[in-house]
């Protein structure tokens, strides 16, 4: 039977929900509304998107391989809040409650484990290792990770929208209407306009619409060096005085695929969210509605499945 993998961006899910859930706190006085926002899109992917293999993927504390390529990536940034700092052990927690298998890598991005994990469930469907997973779909409210996106490969991005109750599904052609490039050219543009959340660069004057052209015409960074002979006068500067820039831009741009981790894909299918341990964990941080609508869940897939055996 074909199936689905959901690969949860839990740094992302987890940043967004603490923004955008007015504080909650625990009994003791501890801050859970990330966590609560976590719980409650997961809730929401289960309901509509009916995975049957689920993973979440974190960052590390320690720098990664960008931070070397470029000692100020990412230096703008705001330090993490304390009280989001506190929630992430408590996500792992109730992860492992309803055994959903955890995967980071030190010295990588979250974005760089979900990327090497849909790259070898890809191409162990070509080999027949996996044939069961027929459609990988990616969770999280980060653009850059729209490069992954595939239809010859069956991988999407479900990425909340205004919030987290509501969102949507990317695929090349979502993403061509959001960007203006196809998934594969998210690092080629990046290279080009530079990315000022992740503070680099790309090219000076060089914005949007000229990377678009060019990548449409040329198709990669590589490619419009190697027409420069093309390209009119005044822009030929900006790319050959801004051309150490744009590489450095595209290869902290790109997402690894080739992170070494050792993935156990069918330990992702024994997910449970309605168990003894859940519904106690959520007593202690005083979930009431998240019980109610997880119970409900937990009704509504026994339901299905033996509506399946009929």
């Amino acid at each position: 039977m074909d199936s689905k993998l959901v690969i949860f961006d839990g740094n992302a899910i987890m940043h967004r929900a603490f923004h955008a859930i007015p504080p909650l706190t625990t009994k003791d006085g501890e801050a859970i509304n990330a966590l609560y926002g976590l719980v409650s899109i997961l809730i929401n992917i289960v309901e509509n998107l009916k995975p049957t293999h689920i993973i979440f993927c974190f960052d590390e504390k320690e720098p990664t391989f960008r931070n070397k390529l470029l000692p100020t990536y990412q230096s703008q940034r705001p330090e993490t809040d304390h009280n989001l700092i506190l929630q992430f052990q408590k996500a792992r927690d109730f992860l492992e409650s309803v055994n959903i298998p955890v995967y980071s890598k030190s010295g990588f991005e979250a974005d760089d484990v979900i990327g090497t994990i849909a790259t070898k469930v890809a191409l162990n469907i070509s080999i027949s290792q996996y044939p069961y997973i027929s459609e990988t779909v990616i969770v999280t409210g980060d653009r850059d990770i729209l490069q992954l996106v595939d239809d010859s490969k069956n991988i999407k991005l479900f990425m909340p929208i205004g919030g987290l109750a509501n969102g949507k599904i990317f695929a090349e052609k979502e993403t061509v209407e959001r960007l203006g490039v196809m998934p594969a050219q998210i690092p080629d543009y990046k290279a080009l306009v530079g990315d000022p959340s992740d503070n680099y660069f790309g090219i000076n004057g060089i914005g949007p619409k000229t990377a678009s052209a060019l990548l449409s015409k040329y198709k990669t960074l590589i490619g419009i060096y190697e027409h420069m002979k093309d390209i009119p006068e005044k822009l030929k500067a900006k790319l050959i005085s801004g051309k150490e820039s744009a590489y450095l831009s595209y290869k902290l741009a790109t997402i690894v695929r080739d992170v070494p981790i050792k993935l156990d894909i069918k330990s992702s299918d024994k997910w449970n969210l309605v168990s003894e341990n859940v519904l106690k964990l959520f007593e202690q941080y005083g979930f009431k509605t998240l019980t109610a609508r997880i119970k409900a869940l937990g009704e509504r897939i026994e339901k299905e499945k033996q509506g399946l055996l009929f």
